[in-house]
């Protein structure tokens, strides 16, 4: 794909690299030279635009009527919210993705304003926490849509419901997927016949009503 990063801090620097690494072409955006000429260095591979977002001939520098992406990941809602404005309503650009920086703004980044996925940072974090202090072992790793359907990944208890038993036999909530398991550093794709044991650790795409029901079964 063709993906423009606005930001090129160590959020983008770091976004740029695994990207490139997995094959796409990458344009970063930085207004401040200094850090532009460290991203360009660290990251040769990138296309590293030296300007503003917000000026839409820098975004036309940055190649963005070839864009099948923006990310927009800088320290500012300010500039994150104009930048996305202009890659989806002035340029069209298919998917735009703004990070949030400040909660009480994450209202303002919707597709009615050109962000068609906002990533509020202070959630994110809290959530992980909040996940890290539970001690029954499901955790959320991402949120899909808007209607609480999520992928969870769950570990498998000794003497759980579900310690030994296959996926076929197990009354797992409605709208529940198994995905993946992982046993000893290896990941499958499980099918009806595949036994969990205590240890593994089972993917599960599943709503929310279906989180609280993984965790009664695994725990």
């Amino acid at each position: 794909m063709q993906i423009i990063i606005v930001g090129g801090g160590k959020i983008g620097g770091h976004l740029a690299s695994q990207l490139i690494a997995d094959g796409n072409a990458v344009a970063v955006i930085e207004r401040r030279a200094d850090v532009a000429a460290r991203l360009a260095q660290a990251c040769p591979e990138a296309d590293v635009v030296e300007g503003s977002a917000s000026d839409p001939q820098v975004l036309e520098r940055a190649g963005v009527h070839m864009a099948d992406v923006v990310a927009i990941v800088t320290g500012s809602d300010e500039v994150n919210l104009v930048a996305a404005m202009l890659a989806k309503m002035e340029f069209s650009v298919p998917r735009v993705i703004a990070r949030v920086n400040n909660p009480a703004n994450a209202w303002m980044f919707t597709p009615a304003n050109g962000v068609d996925v906002g990533v509020n940072q202070a959630e994110l974090i809290g959530r992980f926490i909040l996940e890290g202090m539970n001690l029954r072992d499901v955790y959320t790793l991402m949120k899909l849509g808007r209607d609480e359907h999520c992928i969870v990944q769950a570990a498998v208890r000794a003497g759980s419901r579900v310690d030994g038993a296959k996926l076929r036999n197990i009354d797992f909530p409605a709208q529940t997927i198994v995905v993946a398991v992982e046993r000893g550093g290896e990941i499958t794709v499980p099918n009806g016949e595949t036994v969990l044991a205590a240890g593994d650790e089972a993917v599960l795409f599943t709503s929310q009503e279906g989180r609280n029901g993984i965790r009664r079964l695994f725990s």
